[in-house]
């Protein structure tokens, strides 16, 4: 905790073109603790001037030298960045425990081993980026001989806004691809919890990139998110965040019609069939909703229990959330944290009583916990109807929603579908052909089998509909990050 406890104390600066430097704004924002409501740190407001400052070195950085830095060199740099990530694992987890609230139990495996793992893995990329060649002839030239092929190309200056429930981890989903592919960037943090990526920032210089490859500006998101979504000089827009800031994101970038990729939100189906194994789903489905206080995307919120098995279900479910231990991230066996703030209490609250207001049954939970801190027990409503808002709408906390379903197969898979959302989600059988045919029917970027956010380095990453655009990890999140030239040769002709 001391090393901790010293970067906690240090001033907290931008990152532009390779130095530390205060920026252009008087006002600061505060960093705090959601278990203890503590002052971390005050950080200085970035500017509409800072981020163009940022562009600027990004630019030259990318023109100057890093687009074709050889891909061994960009490989070793990587190697790099993954090692040193997780040499401070112990520094990283702890400073996202106290800006997030998320459990240590969680933020210290993921910095140790998961993280680093997206660096790791874009890092065997650069020396296979390729294109291909096509055997073709151009239009109106049958007569001649042609040689056509492709390259990929780096997209250029990419902007990165990231979200404060997994700070580290989404900073690093943008940075592998985006540095393997020869981008240079320019980081927004999360107001909330901006300091894991100061850090990572830090440990990237020391990786050995050079100057202006990238940059960091702390602030606002309306006025240093938004300036930097309409930049003139960015050539795409990476986002994580809520569909609501998403849709604004995409009408800033549209003033150059920048490459735009959205990571938004979810309402992620958890489905139990009549024959699934209840001791291994009840479990699950505890986890998968109210890991990280339920906030994250990728959260199993509706739970959809074959009517057969609602109440076996429910009562091992009680007995599986009997076991999840709430308080400050800090403390042994914790696994629920705090909520990131009062707003998001108070909001999480409002949804709690429109349940009530709908006629869903209150199964357990409900309550706000005493302060300090930000905290709201696990909640479950069961006998819930998919019209309803709590179904249907993005909540990002402690609370499920349970539905049960009969044999009428044609409402149920209509209501598995029927919301603005298509994240993630899971099926639970122990028939795996039945479960497959779900899955291939749930409208999701990735679904899994007796299991639920089974996420990997290797694996792409996404959402449909209002859950976002184009996918981060796996070989679709380099692609994001490149963009294609075809060069067409005449070679029946000497030209000498």
């Amino acid at each position: 905790m001391s090393t901790t406890a010293e970067f906690l104390s240090q001033q907290h600066l931008h990152f532009i073109n390779g130095d530390w430097v205060k920026g252009n704004s008087k006002k600061v924002f505060i960093v705090s603790d959601p278990a203890t409501e503590k002052t971390l740190a005050s950080i200085q407001q970035g500017t509409t001037d800072d981020i163009d400052a940022a562009v600027s070195a990004a630019r030259a950085a990318f023109d100057n030298g890093w687009k074709t830095t050889a891909p061994a060199i960009r490989t070793n740099i990587l190697n790099n960045f993954s090692r040193l990530v997780a040499e401070h694992a112990q520094l990283l987890a702890e400073v996202e425990t106290f800006e997030s609230g998320t459990p240590l139990s969680w933020t210290l495996p993921t910095m140790q081993f998961g993280f680093p793992s997206f660096l790791s893995y874009y890092a065997g990329w650069p020396t296979k980026i390729m294109g291909d060649t096509i055997p073709t002839t151009p239009l109106g030239r049958e007569d001649q001989e042609f040689l056509v092929y492709t390259q990929k190309e780096p997209v250029g200056v990419v902007g990165m806004i990231t979200p404060w429930n997994s700070p580290a981890g989404i900073c690093l989903m943008k940075l592998a691809p985006a540095l393997a592919a020869g981008c240079t960037a320019v980081i927004k943090p999360p107001e909330l919890a901006p300091l894991t990526t100061s850090i990572l920032v830090k440990l990237a210089d020391e990786a050995g990139l050079p100057p202006g490859v990238i940059n960091m500006v702390h602030g606002d998101g309306a006025i240093v998110g938004q300036h930097l979504a309409e930049h003139q000089d960015i050539d795409k827009i990476s986002f994580t965040g809520s569909t609501r800031v998403g849709k604004i994101i995409l009408e800033s970038a549209k003033t150059n019609l920048k490459k735009v990729s959205l990571e938004l939100g979810g309402k992620s189906p958890f489905v139990v069939l009549a024959d699934a194994n209840l001791d291994l789903a009840a479990p699950a489905a505890a986890m998968a909703c109210f890991g990280m206080s339920g906030q994250n995307c990728m959260a199993g919120t509706r739970v959809f229990i074959h009517k057969d098995v609602k109440q076996e279900f429910l009562k091992k479910l009680d007995t599986a959330i009997d076991m999840l231990k709430v308080g400050n991230g800090f403390e042994e066996d914790v696994f629920i944290g705090p909520l990131i703030s009062s707003t998001q209490n108070n909001r999480v609250l409002e949804y709690i009583q429109v349940g009530k207001d709908e006629g869903a049954t209150l199964h357990r939970g409900g309550n706000s916990l005493d302060p300090p801190g930000h905290w709201i027990e696990p909640t479950v409503f069961t006998n819930c109807k998919h019209q309803m808002r709590i179904v249907r709408e993005e909540i990002f906390g402690p609370v499920m929603v349970v539905v049960d379903f009969d044999n009428d197969r044609e409402s149920f898979l209509t209501a598995l579908n029927d919301t603005d959302y298509g994240l993630s989600g899971s099926v639970w059988s122990k028939n795996i052909a039945t479960a497959l045919e779900i899955a291939k029917h749930i409208d999701s970027g990735q679904v899994a089998i007796n299991a639920h956010a089974a996420i990997s380095a290797e694996t792409p990453f996404g959402g449909n509909r209002q859950s976002g655009w184009g996918r981060e990890l796996g070989r679709e999140g380099l692609d994001e990050y490149l963009k294609t030239k075809a060069i067409s040769i005449r070679i029946d002709e000497n030209y000498e």
